[in-house]
């Protein structure tokens, strides 16, 4: 695994929040099935781990939720595994579980696909060497979807399952959006990612530092949708890191400029990260901003 492009100066994502309808159920699942370890836990919120420092995912307990179908937010996040052994000891874990799962290959990477109780996408996966990616001339990379050759995968796998590895980080995270055109727009020209893959015109995907996809937007099923609202399950924020103060200064001036609010965060919201301030993208969701990261 290339751990450079989940490091600073790039804009990587380090921490999810997902709203969730029960969460004692869903923390049975995403330590059970997924296998996340429970960092802190009160009555409406667990934070989970993965190396038990810090926390990738937060899951908020919203009473009687609506379904997030229909709205904008989460497509999936996505945990990036270190080595192809843990996706053979995964898929093994998994099989044993009878988890029905969704599998692509996408040359760049090799991915895995499931939904939490309440519809949350999940991806896990992990990178080919970048040495091995296809960019063309207009800087672009090569992405398709092709299909995952599991025999191959489980040749690798050593039995081993204990949850997932210490060395898991988010890898991306995949958007369901209303206005792609608008949303290219604030991620391109407003923050600093740049445009690195596009699927006709109702997909494209973003990165910084050349990786294949920090972000991935779509509008396949939330096209002219409304943003998810307060009751529903689904992405309640994620987190971006920034390589420091002086950045984190020009990003907030670059998006009061634009005419996004920059709301400045007094406590703190994320067990083991503290946002600097937030704001609200173009389909209403909310980004916290960090310096803390690696």
């Amino acid at each position: 695994m290339a751990t450079h492009f989940h490091k600073k100066p790039n804009l990587y994502t380090t921490h999810v929040q997902l709203k969730v309808s029960d969460l004692k159920r869903s923390v049975e699942y995403y330590t059970t099935i997924i296998g996340f370890r429970v960092l802190k836990q009160t009555e409406e919120i667990a934070y989970l781990t993965v190396d038990g420092v810090s926390s990738l995912i937060s899951l908020i307990e919203v009473k009687d939720a609506i379904s997030p179908q229909g709205f904008t937010g989460l497509y999936h996040f996505a945990l990036l595994l270190p080595t192809r052994t843990d996706l053979g000891n995964i898929v093994q874990h998994f099989i044993q579980h009878n988890i029905r799962l969704g599998a692509a290959d996408h040359d760049v990477s090799e991915a895995l696909y499931l939904n939490d109780p309440d519809g949350n996408g999940i991806e896990i996966y992990i990178d080919r060497p970048e040495q091995q990616w296809t960019w063309n001339r207009d800087g672009l990379v090569h992405m398709t979807t092709e299909q995952l050759n599991f025999q191959s995968i489980l040749a690798e796998a050593d039995g081993k399952w204990d949850g997932l590895p210490t060395d898991t980080v988010m890898g991306h995270i995949h958007l369901s959006v209303s206005d792609l055109e608008k949303t290219e727009e604030f991620y391109t020209q407003v923050l600093d990612y740049e445009v690195v893959c596009r699927y006709g015109g109702q997909a494209l995907f973003v990165s910084t530092g050349n990786y294949h996809h920090h972000i991935g937007l779509n509008t396949w099923q939330s096209n002219g949708r409304p943003a998810l609202p307060d009751d529903a399950a689904g992405l309640k924020s994620y987190t971006v890191v920034l390589k420091d103060e002086t950045y984190a200064d020009s990003v907030k001036n670059k998006l009061q400029s634009a005419g996004y609010l920059v709301e400045q965060q007094t406590e703190e919201l994320l067990y083991s990260s503290n946002p600097l301030f937030s704001t609200v993208d173009p389909n209403g969701i909310r980004i916290f901003f960090t310096i803390e990261g690696n």
